[in-house]
Formats: structure tokens, sequence, C-alpha cells
């Protein structure tokens, strides 16, 4: 079996030493690249080549590879995580691109994610909403006391997909409001729909959503970007889930 042609492009990485340097786009290339790396792949032999030329080489935030972790962030061309559907930024192959194809890398945007270095963003705000979203109190004991509240399968399924999310933040990056409504969604839609997290439904909605302002995330206004790049397919079904939840807990303020 012969081997697959080597493919050569031209990057415009954003470059940025700190969150006090005001940055800049700077260009390099990558040559014989295979069609079958990975994006991630590529930026590590970019950055290989400039190691050894005793440059700086560009950092990115990468774990598992496996699109599960939700590191990745990159936006690739204008699109967070890239051109791919339903894919992360490790998930992104180079045979999406053509040979010699000018492609341009950025960090995610947004005033809740400051930048750290390059195309690294700090993220932590997304911990802290989960933080403020509280633990499960139901001891759900043994595997067969679990089963002791049977679950509805179509409601199960709604509390899986829900639960899907990575929290890897290309809705932020994708909303024109850089809003993080989606991701809160997925959060408090999965528990919601559970009987383990009937306790503080209403507490963790309440808490979640104010905690999301504070972090100066941006409103929803429906564009409905946050669903077309996220690599899970969260659906926006489950905002309007949260906003339903948001009315009961403020209504229900005694729950």
């Amino acid at each position: 079996m012969t081997e697959k042609a080597k493919r050569n492009y031209t990057l415009k990485v954003w470059r940025q030493k700190d969150a006090h340097d005001a940055g800049r786009m700077a260009e390099y290339r990558a040559e014989g690249i295979s069609p079958d790396a990975s994006f991630l792949e590529m930026l590590d032999i970019v950055n290989e080549q400039l190691v050894r030329k005793g440059e700086d080489p560009i950092a990115f935030d990468s774990d598992c590879r496996e699109g599960i972790c939700g590191m990745c962030s990159c936006v690739i061309d204008g699109r967070a995580h890239g051109p791919g559907a339903a894919t992360a930024t490790c998930q992104l192959h180079m045979r999406a691109f053509e040979d010699g194809a000018t492609i341009v890398v950025e960090p995610f945007r947004a005033r809740a994610f400051p930048p750290v270095k390059d195309l690294v963003v700090d993220r932590s705000a997304f911990d802290r909403i989960i933080a403020s979203g509280g633990f499960v109190s139901v001891n759900v004991g043994s595997a067969p006391d679990g089963n002791t509240h049977l679950v509805p399968h179509p409601v199960a399924e709604k509390a899986m997909d829900a639960a899907a999310c990575i929290g890897c933040g290309a809705c932020v990056a994708a909303c024109p409001n850089a809003s993080a409504m989606l991701f809160v969604a997925a959060k408090i839609s999965q528990l919601s729909l559970l009987p383990q997290g009937q306790p503080e439904r209403a507490a963790r909605a309440l808490n979640m959503l104010k905690r999301m302002e504070d972090e100066d995330f941006g409103n929803c206004s429906n564009h409905g970007e946050c669903e077309a790049v996220c690599p899970k397919e969260i659906k926006l079904s489950n905002i309007a889930r949260t906003n339903r939840e948001f009315i009961r807990a403020s209504v229900c303020s005694d729950e």
C-alpha cells in the first residue's frame, strides 16, 4: 500500500505571551503533514520545528486527544473546533483541509475566558459554575438500590444526552454574546431529569445561573451557534428546560 501524499499548509496563528501582551498573528509553514494526522498532531510537528530553531513553541491545551476531556479549545478558520461537525479539535484531521491551504488558528475569545498564552485561555469560570451547583445529597446505595426508582427510558436518554457535555467552551466561543447558557443548561438538565437531582433541584438552578451571570458571560439570545459547534451536539432544548427550571425555582423558592 502506497503512503498517502504529504501536504503543506500555511498557518496564521495567534501568539500572545501573557494576559498583558497585545498579541499578534504569526505565520508558519507546516510541511510534510500526513492527511491522517490530527490537527493537534500537526501543531506538535510545527512546535518540534520551532524548538529546533530555538523559538518558543505554540502553546495550546490538550489532554486525552479522544474528544472526551474538552481541553482542545481552538478557533480554526473562524469556527470553534474547526470545520468538522460534532468534532473536537483533537478529532479534526488534516484531510479536512486542501493541500496548500492557509489556516487561521485563534484562541476562544470571551471576556469570561481571559487569555493565558497563545491559544490557551483560562476556562476556570466553568469550574466555579459547576461548584456553585453543589452536591447531590441523595445516598443512592448499592447497584440494586439504585434501581428502586425507575427512570423511563426517554427521560434517561435526555439526561444522558445532556451529561455528554465535555465543558470545552465552544458554545461560548461561537456565541455572539459569549453566553455559557448551553453549558449551564446541560449541567442543570442532566440532574433535573433524574430522581437523584430532585432535593437540590431549585437551589441548583438558581445558584448556577447566578454564578454564570457573575462570571461575566453574556445573555442567551437564541442564535443557535452554540448547538452548531458543540462537539457532543447538546441541543437547545436543554436551554428551554433550564429556563423552565429557573421560573419554577423562582416561584417555588421554598422548595
